[in-house]
């Protein structure tokens, strides 16, 4: 008997007035933020670009290989940060930019779908839950929304980068907690108190430290990380987002993993591509692969 075919989904992430792809090719991509614009490398960009003459205010060259650091050569005028803004069926948030040393603009901007995505689920006063936040971007999109949020990254810098980005939203005050933990340390507790959540957002990295040392491994730990979501989401929860940056992973493989979790609670199972649509000619960047339950 052959076993079922998963169908795989697209999601994709347009351009907006603060980001664009402007142009992608031959491992690199020409991105606008803001009133600037970076090159930066894309692996997966394998096709030619549509121009050859780019223009831009920085590039980060890469490494020796794709996770072997690098360094940004940037033009005199582009400034420590700069303010951005992301719409969402919420409301607008904001939030700042920079160049990071991880070769990444202080957010991910290919999120953007699955923020409008779970923006147009949440009802005021729902319990959502943003584990491995970063700078904060979703939290917020998910407070403007109404939700009661919960913040979860390991790194201190992030959410206090994450606060400033609430501040300049104007949600300083929006009912979010801000944690410095752990992932499974925090998500374990969590089912020990019985904490119950209509929506979380899950975006693990491939490798990871928590606060205390704690080493966090995306294919050894993902399996716990889908369970402990299993517990804690409540009867009438609305939705569980997981994103996965690890190019050897494959969304098939995060289909059995949320099925398994979540099936018996009925609903709907989406697995497939994360990309971003070039603005020149309309081609789809991938970016990650994402899984997402919804009731």
């Amino acid at each position: 008997m052959m076993a079922p075919t998963t169908p795989l989904a697209t999601l994709v992430t347009e351009p907006w007035a603060d980001f664009g792809l402007v142009d992608s090719g031959h491992g690199r991509k020409l991105e606008r933020y803001g009133r600037f614009r970076f090159i930066r490398p894309e692996p997966q960009a394998m096709w030619a670009p549509a121009s050859p003459d780019w223009k831009a205010d920085g590039e980060f060259i890469g490494g020796s290989d794709e996770e072997g650091g690098g360094r940004w050569q940037l033009s005199t005028n582009v400034p420590e940060r700069w303010a951005m803004k992301r719409p969402s069926p919420g409301g607008e948030v904001s939030f700042w930019a920079s160049n990071t040393p991880f070769r990444h603009l202080g957010f991910f901007p290919d999120m953007g779908g699955q923020f409008d995505w779970l923006a147009s689920r949440i009802r005021p006063s729902d319990r959502v839950m943003n584990m491995f936040g970063y700078t904060g971007v979703g939290s917020l999109i998910a407070a403007r929304a109404g939700a009661q949020v919960t913040h979860v990254d390991a790194s201190k810098k992030s959410v206090a980068a994450a606060r400033e980005n609430a501040a300049l939203s104007g949600l300083a005050e929006a009912p979010v907690r801000w944690i410095i933990d752990d992932a499974l340390k925090f998500l374990r507790r969590e089912v020990r108190r019985g904490a119950k959540y209509h929506g979380l957002i899950f975006d693990p990295p491939k490798y990871g430290r928590g606060p205390d040392g704690e080493v966090w491994q995306l294919e050894r730990d993902l399996p716990e990380l889908v369970d402990l979501a299993r517990q804690l989401l409540a009867d009438d929860a609305r939705f569980f987002v997981l994103t996965v940056y690890a190019i050897r992973m494959s969304a098939l493989a995060l289909h059995p993993l949320v099925e398994q979790a979540l099936g018996p609670r009925g609903g709907h199972i989406e697995v497939g591509d994360m990309a971003i649509r070039e603005e020149t000619r309309g081609l789809l960047l991938p970016t990650a692969i994402f899984a997402r339950w919804s009731a």
